[in-house]
């Protein structure tokens, strides 16, 4: 503690020992926010159309237009680099292992296009990042719907915008400031849902790749969870709805009672024709 501010605490002690102890326990100041994270971040573009003719290089280094990756399935859209030093691997480790849980394989029911936005990636970086997460999925198929592209700063840029994806490159640390998250997009390449983090739970992922594909995959058992579970756009989840829940529940009520009043009613037919066809006592005796 400076002089100035033990002199200050010495006089407070004098003239009133609150005020030392309000002077003493003062919280600090909050730094203020460096200003290269006020540009970055996540802003919802919900049904937002991607620039499908927009050029860029896969991993092999053919030149690709993004549109190739869309027409049939859903699509989950990764914005990384493949030299970021922590926050992508993250990014990509949690998608794996979502991926890991979920039914659906990537190639057959969906695809996932891993995008980077620095333009000084290769597309070398992109088949090792391609080749370490293929090996980590060991599910067939995954090499012709999972897909890691590199392009110029004005493609990035133009997608990156369109998918809402805000970041800034720090020239000191030579790195970029960006948020977490993944989207999901619609086979026509409209943006249908996000979901934000470095964790995505696999059913929120699945339901999301369900109403993307405009229920063209899953099952009725899916369609049961959709009634139950409602899209929050704000916090990037599926929550529950508390009065499908309800209804659904009155549903199945309504549903056992019935049947249970079948069973009752044909238990009851069957005891009164058994009763008609079988011979008295009287009659066995003779």
């Amino acid at each position: 503690m400076t002089p100035c501010r033990l002199a200050l605490v010495a006089l407070a002690v004098l003239a009133h020992p609150a005020w030392a102890q309000r002077i003493w326990e003062a919280p600090p100041q909050a730094e203020p926010e460096p200003s290269i994270l006020r540009g970055v971040g996540i802003d919802q573009r919900l049904d937002e159309q991607l620039p499908l003719d927009t050029p860029f290089r896969d991993e092999s280094g053919r030149e690709v237009r993004l549109g190739e990756y869309f027409g049939e399935k859903p699509v989950i859209l990764s914005l990384v680099y493949y030299q970021c030093p922590m926050l992508c691997t993250l990014v990509l480790n949690g998608l794996a292992s979502a991926l890991d849980v979920l039914t659906f394989d990537v190639g057959k029911e969906f695809d996932i296009v891993t995008i980077s936005f620095d333009p000084r990636d290769t597309p070398q970086l992109a088949a090792a990042k391609k080749q370490s997460y293929l090996q980590r999925y060991r599910r067939p198929g995954a090499a012709t719907g999972w897909h890691f592209l590199t392009g110029s700063a004005a493609s990035i840029e133009r997608v990156a915008t369109a998918a809402g994806f805000r970041y800034a490159f720090d020239p000191e640390q030579q790195q970029f400031a960006h948020a977490a998250g993944i989207i999901i997009l619609t086979p026509e390449g409209r943006v249908a849902r996000y979901f934000y983090g470095v964790e995505y739970a696999p059913r929120d992922l699945r339901l999301g790749l369900i109403e993307a594909s405009e229920h063209k995959i899953g099952t009725p058992v899916d369609e049961v969870l959709l009634y139950c579970f409602h899209y929050d756009p704000h916090t990037g989840r599926y929550g529950a709805v508390v009065m499908n829940i309800v209804r659904l529940g009155g549903v199945v009520t309504l549903l056992a009672l019935a049947t249970f009043v079948v069973v009752m009613v044909m238990r009851d037919r069957r005891r009164q024709q058994r009763r008609v066809t079988s011979p008295s006592p009287r009659v066995r005796a003779r």
